[in-house]
């Protein structure tokens, strides 16, 4: 219970690591906004420029650039058709509801974008209830919400999250998951266990969020990227990650297919060898040795020669039918993963012990 609850602290102490510079561009880019809004533009109560840069920024992790146009083009939509309609109908509660259902349908032929729609509703639901009898017009709370999304990417640029963390940290996600779940099928394979096995393909197959969250990550690494100069010396090191993003997705995709054939063989007359079980382990460890080095910045010269190291193995003699896929699979991984260390599919390919037979595997390897 105390192991648990301590790795649950230290995970969301992680988390708020990563998440503290974005709270923090949300905290100075909000004052910043309302400062120009209201002593540059000289406009009383500009709530849409703090607004928008919150939206902008937000907390967690996107597209940004694409944010920023979808909320200033939303909140406009909703400014204006909202201000047109309240200025005819004055306001109040079936107001309000024709004013929202006008400018999101609106919004839905315009853009199908959740937040391009969510940005026109609730834009119209502030001009139909906070905004009106304050004596602003419908332009001024325009250039409130383009003044709070321009600060909000400044913020983004000059006050930037590390975009190498932040892909490091997502990525470590997935190879720890693929490396656990190797481990498992090892262990499932020496112990000759069933259970053990079903476990290790039901937390196989719960991988594939990890993976969207790494891809999710990679954008926003590369964006920061992109328009922040304090990171503009650490693309190079951040293409390493986006070398291995399509190849760890696919030697996951592998091991789950890897996983059920396991489970599959455990039932059979002559069950995988332990030698296939140690081939497993060392994969596994090929992939947190992956997870370490580019984590560290370096080339990853270690993984490569572990998973080389696997490619050149003999087959096991006298193999089942689901030892022969078992294997056929754990070769697609290793190929997998040697292409994330930066090899292309031809020279990883080629690094494989040629099979006598077919193995019946899914890539042909």
């Amino acid at each position: 219970m105390r192991t648990k609850l301590s790795d649950h602290v230290k995970e969301r102490l992680s988390t708020f690591g990563l998440m503290a510079p974005s709270i923090t561009q949300c905290a100075v880019g909000a004052a910043l906004a309302w400062l120009v809004a209201t002593e540059v533009l000289g406009h009383p109560r500009p709530i849409f420029a703090p607004i928008s840069v919150l939206i902008c920024v937000g907390v967690g992790l996107g597209q940004r650039l694409r944010r920023l146009i979808e909320m200033v083009v939303g909140v406009s939509l909703g400014v204006g058709v909202g201000d047109l309609l309240v200025s005819w109908i004055g306001s109040g509660a079936w107001q309000l509801a024709l004013v929202v259902a006008l400018a999101m349908a609106v919004a839905v032929l315009l853009n199908s974008g959740a937040l391009f729609i969510a940005q026109a509703g609730s834009s119209a639901v502030l001009v139909a209830t906070l905004v009106p009898g304050e004596g602003v017009g419908g332009l001024d709370r325009m250039a409130d919400a383009l003044t709070g999304g321009i600060i909000g990417i400044a913020a983004v640029a000059l006050l930037p999250a590390s975009p190498f963390m932040i892909a490091a940290k997502h990525l470590s996600g997935v190879l720890d998951a693929l490396s656990t779940v190797l481990e498992q099928a090892a262990a499932a394979i020496e112990k000759r266990d069933v259970d053990l096995a079903a476990e290790a393909l039901e937390e196989a197959r719960d991988t594939q969020g990890v993976v969207e969250e790494f891809e999710a990550a990679l954008k926003t690494s590369k964006e920061i990227a992109m328009i922040s100069p304090v990171h503009w010396h650490r693309r190079a090191r951040l293409a390493r990650y986006e070398t291995a993003a399509v190849p760890v997705d696919l030697a996951l995709r592998n091991a789950r297919v890897l996983i059920r054939r396991t489970l599959a063989s455990l039932g059979e007359v002559s069950p995988p060898p332990a030698a296939l079980a140690e081939a497993m382990r060392e994969v596994s460890e090929a992939a947190l040795l992956l997870q370490l080095e580019l984590g560290a910045g370096r080339e990853p010269t270690l993984a490569r020669q572990a998973l080389l190291a696997v490619a050149a193995r003999e087959r096991p003699p006298q193999l089942g039918f689901s030892a022969h896929v078992i294997i056929a699979q754990l070769r697609s991984v290793v190929v997998d993963l040697l292409q994330a260390t930066g090899m292309d599919n031809e020279e990883a390919t080629a690094a494989l012990t040629p099979l006598d037979e077919p193995s019946g595997g899914s890539r042909g390897q």
